[in-house]
């Protein structure tokens, strides 16, 4: 009787093992921040505060992004093992950050956008009140990192270790959770300014005026966050490390002079972990794909590889000279 035995030439897609940490840190500042928001937005209506009114639905959107981030490793521990995602599902988690960037733009605008209706119809404000409850928004923020940050370290503590240099690569789902708080923090803290100011000075104006500051500082953040979720959506990758390093690897060594790359993609499937799928041109005869593995073998970031090999009989000048 015939036994299929391909299951010995094959493996799993799941190159970026799911944090169990992380998801969990962001379930539980999720509905942290949910109910933060409620208390905020209900004080700042009830106090007349921008600055808090701002921090509120600041948080408001945050708890929804955060949600996402949330989702998304739900939905990557879900579907780890479906056939159909060719190389994983970590690009879920990267989508929830991209999404949660996209979210702090928005929030951005509107704080642009309230915080400039204040400056031209300014409103009394119940300073003291106020304070209390933004000095307790900037204490829940600090909670809310204090949660992230153990998850990350967390994640560092048993994930892959950057290989030969490279800079290491965050969870970009659990940063953008991150960058939310901060950005909440920060919000916070601007609240506290301004209603200090306005109750010990009379300084009316500067609650608005920091309205805009902070959704300054969170658009910075915000386009910070996707450009880089971004590179990683669209495997704008070949300006990396790891692509000269693996020119090195296959271009070196034994018959080097007698064999080139000609075409090389590198993208990443991981948060430190890349898949490359290249073309060789060898004089080589005896060369095969196990020996560019070998060769590949001792950068251990690249976890998946689609080699094809070209024998060119005549040798060419454009092989034998760099």
């Amino acid at each position: 009787m015939h036994t299929d035995k391909r299951s010995d030439w094959t493996h799993e897609h799941a190159f970026d093992p799911h944090s169990a940490a992380a998801e969990r840190g962001t379930q539980r500042v999720m509905w942290i921040t949910a109910a933060t928001m409620v208390i905020e937005i209900t004080a700042g209506w009830w106090f007349n505060s921008m600055a808090l009114l701002a921090d509120g639905w600041h948080m408001s959107s945050h708890a929804v992004a955060i949600g996402l981030s949330a989702m998304a490793y739900a939905m990557a521990r879900r579907y780890a093992k479906d056939p159909r995602f060719a190389f994983g599902t970590w690009k879920i988690e990267v989508l929830g950050g991209f999404a949660s960037a996209i979210f702090l733009i928005g929030v951005a605008a509107l704080m642009v956008f309230g915080s400039v209706e204040r400056i031209f119809s300014p409103q009394p404000i119940r300073y003291q009140e106020a304070v209390v409850i933004a000095v307790l928004g900037l204490a829940v923020n600090i909670v809310c990192a204090v949660i992230l940050g153990q998850a990350e370290h967390h994640d560092h503590g048993h994930g892959h270790a950057p290989a030969h240099g490279h800079a290491d690569h965050h969870d970009l789902n659990l940063k953008a959770a991150y960058v939310h708080v901060l950005a909440d923090a920060a919000t916070s803290i601007l609240a506290i300014v301004a209603l200090v100011g306005g109750w010990f000075y009379g300084w009316s104006w500067l609650d608005p005026v920091m309205g805009i500051v902070g959704a300054v500082l969170v658009a910075v953040w915000a386009k910070g966050l996707i450009v880089q979720t971004g590179t990683v959506l669209l495997d704008r990758e070949m300006d990396h490390a790891v692509v000269d390093e693996i020119r090195q690897a296959v271009e070196t060594g034994p018959g080097a002079d007698q064999t080139r790359i000609t075409d090389l993609h590198v993208w990443r499937v991981g948060n430190q972990v890349y898949s490359c799928a290249l073309t060789v041109v060898t004089h080589d005869a005896s060369l095969t794909p196990t020996d560019i593995r070998q060769r590949l073998a001792v950068h251990e970031e690249i976890v998946h590889s689609t080699i094809e090999i070209h024998l060119c009989p005549d040798p060419e000048p454009a092989l034998v000279e760099r």
